[in-house]
């Protein structure tokens, strides 16, 4: 049985979760989530607690599942509640950003600014021109806008400019050493 998915999912003040129909909905105060449940893996809220439990018979990799299950329940829980957030630092001479209702205008180096456009339930905050806040309930989603955003000019190793995550470290390479003999 999956260590992570027996221990049940708590509940939160003011987060409502109902599973109909193997599909789980997740609401709060801070929006709306929902995922379906894989087959061999049921779930159900118990005295203010979610809980996964696996069908061996159903699926052969319903104990890979089960854990799956459970994790993403609890990203979701905790989405609504109080969500994610990821931060991204630009580093490099004019470098910039900028955000436009939901749009995200990057300069980084190019002929052109970038125009990035948020997906719904994500938002951008930018403070002092090159610190980027990304944030929403939706932990997958967050994350997939940050990796966006950084790929459009991942940090180099020997003037580490470009945009990385604000926990990242750039392990720098040595230049060329003029005139050495």
């Amino acid at each position: 049985m999956s260590r992570v998915g027996k221990s049940p999912v708590r509940v939160v003040q003011g987060v409502k979760v109902e599973v109909k129909d193997g599909l789980v909905k997740v609401e709060g105060p801070k929006g709306k989530l929902s995922s379906r449940i894989p087959a061999g893996v049921s779930a159900k809220v118990e005295n203010g607690q979610v809980v996964v439990t696996r069908d061996e018979a159903k699926a052969e990799n319903a104990a890979a599942l089960h854990g799956l299950t459970r994790t993403l329940i609890q990203n979701m829980v905790q989405g609504v509640s109080v969500g994610f957030t990821k931060e991204l630092d630009i580093v490099g001479v004019g470098y910039r950003a900028a955000t436009k209702g939901n749009t995200l205008t990057l300069t980084l180096g190019y002929s052109h600014p970038v125009d990035y456009e948020l997906p719904a339930g994500v938002t951008a905050k930018v403070e002092n021109n090159t610190h980027l806040v990304i944030s929403g309930a939706d932990k997958i989603q967050v994350g997939m806008v940050a990796a966006k955003i950084r790929s459009f000019k991942e940090p180099e190793p020997y003037q580490g400019k470009g945009v990385k995550y604000s926990d990242e470290h750039i392990i720098r390479k040595q230049g060329k050493a003029a005139g050495a003999k």
